[in-house]
């Protein structure tokens, strides 16, 4: 029995409704993340208002460009997903790009934009 070079359309589709939970939470996320960022829940004076309470705007500020650097963060994994529904589309979905090997099943469903085996991940971090 010759070794399997690519995941069945079955399999695809798995892996395709498992990405698209993933995208639709993780782009709820992230307009979440922008909307602290940008004060557009809020229709009020409290980002313009004079105060004299310093520790605390300064508390704001960071948290403002920590959502900011999470909202960059989940905007970068969206485009991941997005990659990978691209990938099941073509059916090169699962291969990894440096050996051509099938990624184990167990590999995708906890990163499914994965695009290297768990060998050559830890090799690449050497």
């Amino acid at each position: 029995m010759s070794e399997k070079t690519r995941y069945s359309d079955e399999e695809l589709q798995e892996f395709k409704e498992l990405i698209l939970d993933k995208l639709a939470k993780a782009q709820r996320d992230y307009e979440l993340l922008k909307a602290s960022v940008t004060n557009s829940e809020g229709n009020d004076v409290a980002d313009t208002s004079p105060t004299f309470k310093i520790l605390e705007e300064g508390a704001n500020v960071l948290g403002k460009e920590e959502a900011g650097r999470l909202a960059q963060r989940q905007m970068k994994f969206i485009q991941h997903l997005q990659a990978a529904l691209v990938r099941i589309e073509n059916k090169t979905y699962g291969i990894c790009r440096e050996t051509g090997e099938l990624i184990p099943k167990e590999r995708l469903r906890a990163v499914p934009h994965a695009t290297l085996s768990i060998e050559q991940k830890t090799q690449k971090k050497k």
